[in-house]
């Protein structure tokens, strides 16, 4: 059987991030993707123009709908703007025993505009993180999460062990904000750090590149990889994408999902 993969996140109408990106990478890596709207976003390449939440009602319906009839091999959560989404969410994770499930701690789009409540951020922390088998967070994310400036590499090791102790197995702190000439991650299993580094393009068309790899990560998990392997293969998948990035619209362009195809 096709491995199964979900994503539970908002909508980009631009296409180049949100559901839309994990889509496209789930089919990119040739497994089954289904998906749970939480919020729906204006939004293109410039910013957000505007959010509307989706009742935890209809959140809750399309989780039942594709778990109890298709099933999920691994999921990945994304954009949860609001606290009663997280709960119910966090709820559905647990009642069909998800246990591959990447967490993506979403709080600002790649424009700057907020797409986590401030009032959420808690909830997001006590509720889903520690359910997470990986969690993903960027610099920003993992300083909000900590509460402390991250300004070099014993800074990330820092925050990766921090935020272990509040319950995932694995987490990996994303190093595309760093100011290193190098695209450099550090993964912390627990006991040992692991370093995965990339090439670092010099472009602005990445937006999306947290989604893919939340998503890219989820669909290894659904193929058999252990967590290092999904990783190291992720990583090179949206380094490739990245590269072959194409300009649309005016702001921060898409990745190239398909460059591998």
């Amino acid at each position: 059987m096709i491995p199964r993969v979900l994503t539970i996140a908002g909508s980009d109408c631009g296409g180049g991030a949100g559901i839309q990106a994990d889509l496209k990478t789930f089919t990119a890596l040739k497994v089954f993707g289904m998906s749970v709207i939480t919020s729906i976003t204006a939004q293109n390449t410039l910013g957000v123009l505007g959010i509307q939440d989706l009742s935890t009602k209809m959140v809750g319906l399309q989780f039942d709908a594709v778990a109890k009839d298709i099933g999920v091999d691994a999921a990945k959560t994304g954009m949860l703007s609001s606290a009663p989404i997280i709960e119910l969410v966090a709820r559905k994770i647990r009642q069909y025993k998800i246990k591959n499930l990447v967490v993506d701690p979403v709080m600002r789009a790649k424009s700057g505009d907020a797409l986590l409540k401030p009032e959420a951020q808690n909830t997001l922390i006590k509720r889903i993180i520690p359910l997470a088998l990986v969690v993903t967070p960027n610099i920003p994310e993992a300083e909000a999460l900590t509460g402390f400036e991250i300004k070099n590499t014993d800074d990330m090791k820092k925050a990766a062990i921090e935020i272990s102790q509040r319950g995932p197995k694995f987490v990996l702190i994303k190093g595309g904000h760093s100011n290193d000439g190098r695209s450099m991650d550090l993964l912390y299993d627990g006991k040992k750090i692991h370093f995965f580094v990339g090439k670092r393009y010099m472009t602005k068309n990445t937006h999306g590149t947290g989604c893919t790899l939340s998503a890219a990560i989820a669909a290894c998990l659904a193929l058999g990889s252990d967590v290092p392997s999904a990783v190291r293969l992720s990583k090179n998948y949206v380094t490739g994408a990245i590269s072959q990035s194409f300009s649309l619209g005016k702001g921060h362009g898409p990745l190239n999902h398909f460059w591998d195809i």
